[in-house]
């Protein structure tokens, strides 16, 4: 059975209620993941776990080790993943302690970060118009509704650097871009998530409204704790619930980013790349 990949952000190292079979550390082509991955059975399903910051929160977003965390995932089959994740609000309607199920994704790391398999030796040129499987997002937005649990369908999340958070005119410029949400990690897991044609969503915990907000001037660690602590419960309900509900074959085209995508002859990919990316090409290139 395929597994279901859970990514826990800030607030977020540990689910109770998985019956934990083994935990897992990795060394991949692209180095150590963050942590010990947590393969066990969640609402009778396979699950695998990982808190993309580690245990104890002490991996910034700019030093997460993406590549190595999306290659584990599917290293031990993991077809969907689940990105539990904090963010600030750029709008008005999207209130702290809120859900918002994000749809579209706007890159800010200036590519600070490595965020993709194909980089020396092999080329492939993934599409990525509607980076979330749109199937994974409606089942999130479905639970969240059916549990009562305050969810918006939809929306762009700004990938910025950090760690420090916007300045005020950032603020006001990815406001005016229309924005919706910010953070600092979910580009970087969803491109990678595609080229391993791994189905991927996200499940953003907005925390504050970033320091546009004239009431709200100031964005505090207490303040995002506090409300991370409030949500991380109905984030786990979500999480359960979902579980659940996501039917064992995928609909979706995600299973097959990479049929039209790699362009090198695969004559002259080298060997080593062969061996290092099997997991994720191998049916594309023997």
């Amino acid at each position: 059975m395929a597994r279901i990949g859970i990514i826990g952000g800030s607030g977020l190292y540990k689910i109770e209620g998985i019956k934990i079979k083994k935990e897992m550390e990795f060394n991949t082509p692209f180095g150590k993941p963050s942590g010990k991955f947590v393969i066990g059975s969640l609402e009778g399903k396979d699950v695998v776990f990982v808190p993309r910051h580690d245990v104890g929160h002490r991996l910034s977003p700019s030093h997460i080790n993406y590549r190595a965390n999306i290659y584990a995932m599917k290293k031990l089959g993991v077809e969907r993943i689940i990105s539990v994740t904090a963010c600030g609000s750029l709008k008005e309607e999207l209130r702290p302690l809120d859900f918002v199920i994000v749809d579209q994704f706007v890159d800010r790391t200036n590519y600070a970060r490595d965020m993709s398999f194909f980089e020396e030796g092999i080329v492939a040129h993934i599409e990525f118009a509607h980076p979330v499987c749109a199937e994974l997002g409606g089942i999130l937005y479905k639970t969240a509704t059916d549990l009562k649990i305050k969810a918006h369908n939809g929306g762009t999340y700004i990938n910025m650097e950090g760690p420090a958070f916007s300045t005020l005119a950032e603020s006001q410029l990815y406001r005016s871009w229309g924005m919706d949400v910010i953070g600092m990690t979910n580009f970087t897991e969803a491109k990678l998530a595609r080229e391993a044609e791994i189905c991927y969503a996200t499940l953003a915990s907005v925390t504050d409204y970033d320091c546009w907000h004239p009431h709200h001037a100031s964005v505090t660690i207490d303040m995002i704790i506090k409300n991370l602590h409030k949500n991380v419960e109905n984030a786990k309900k979500i999480l359960r619930q979902v579980i659940k509900d996501i039917p064992v074959q995928r609909n979706c085209s995600c299973a097959n980013a990479l049929k039209h995508a790699i362009i090198t002859d695969k004559k002259v990919i080298p060997a080593k790349i062969k061996k290092d990316l099997d997991i994720i090409i191998g049916k594309y290139i023997k």
